[in-house]
């Protein structure tokens, strides 16, 4: 009779540990998830219906399973929102944790250097995995930059970090500003780094620029600037065409052309480099510029080196058949 209750016992013992052997494989042991896969948890989701989603996508065999294993085994830690991705052979375990304490995927939208206000406010409404509707942002007030966001992120917060980004920035380099800037205000500075901004695509003649527009602004010559005519007919979107002589002439708060000083505001949004150009312009005479062919400028501090300057330059455009 003892024998056959030490086996009974024995048995049983087996038993248990055979459940408990499944129950532990069952979430220790690699769940459904066969390729890497993007797994949304959405904002304000419980567990439970967590679970549900797992099932549903195919990624867990049993919601039922999965939510009864991690109230025994798992962490009481919260899970987060987000969008998160599932290796291949990830365990019941491995996603609960990584739901949990793992990172979420992040994507980038990218604002280029002097991208004005309308087309910042078509590359945020373009991108498919933000929501909401946003306006489009002040001139000037965007600091172009790559940004990441989460899938199903509201654009009004990745506008804001745009603009907050712009604030941090003019608040870190205003105090740093040479004696040599025309800049009185920080507003100033984004304006006048505006046009530098549109005036040259090479990162080595920003300071130049700088210096030439803060000469001519210092001895109160127009700065004739091009973009600034654009602006008032765009609002920073490219023209198409070239600029008639009726524009040239019109009088407005941004044509350059027929005004001293600066416009009334910034024509795009300029990156930090041309902001700090501004602020620290270069030391130089110079008070005309003329494209030089090579996609750079040539600067002249007299009225007749701009003019041969100019003359090269229609050559140049000549030969290539542009004129």
């Amino acid at each position: 009779m003892k024998k056959l209750l030490a086996a009974v016992v024995a048995l049983g013992i087996l038993a248990v540990l055979a459940v408990g052997g499944w129950f532990a494989l069952g979430w220790y042991g690699g769940a459904e998830v066969e390729e890497e896969t993007a797994f949304i948890v959405p904002s304000g989701a419980t567990l439970t219906s967590v679970a549900g989603k797992l099932e549903e996508e195919g990624l867990i065999a049993s919601a039922d399973g999965f939510l009864l294993r991690a109230k025994v085994l798992g962490s009481g830690d919260p899970i987060k929102a987000g969008e998160f991705l599932l290796t291949p052979g990830i365990s019941n375990a491995g996603i609960l944790d990584h739901l949990q304490h793992g990172e979420v995927i992040r994507r980038f939208v990218t604002i280029p250097e002097g991208t004005p206000s309308a087309i910042v406010h078509d590359i945020l409404m373009a991108e498919p995995l933000l929501v909401g509707e946003i306006p489009v942002p002040e001139e000037g007030s965007v600091l172009p930059e790559s940004y990441d966001f989460e899938r199903g992120e509201e654009r009004v917060a990745v506008l804001a970090r745009m603009q907050r980004a712009m604030d941090e920035t003019i608040a870190e380099l205003w105090p740093k500003r040479s004696d040599r800037t025309v800049a009185n205000t920080p507003e100033e500075a984004v304006t006048l780094a505006s046009i530098v901004e549109k005036e040259t695509g090479v990162p080595e003649e920003r300071r130049m620029v700088a210096g030439l527009y803060s000469n001519r602004i210092r001895q109160g010559i127009f700065l004739q600037a091009d973009p600034t005519i654009i602006y008032p007919i765009t609002r920073g979107r490219p023209l198409g065409r070239r600029i008639r002589q009726s524009e040239i002439a019109d009088i407005n708060d941004y044509n350059t052309y027929q005004m001293a000083g600066l416009p009334a505001g910034p024509i795009t949004n300029p990156g930090r480099a041309s902001i700090e150009a501004v602020l620290n312009p270069a030391e130089t005479d110079a008070i005309f510029m003329v494209a030089d062919g090579s996609g750079g400028h040539e600067f002249n501090d007299t009225l007749q080196e701009h003019n041969e300057a100019v003359e090269r330059w229609f050559a140049l455009r000549r030969e290539r058949g542009e004129m």
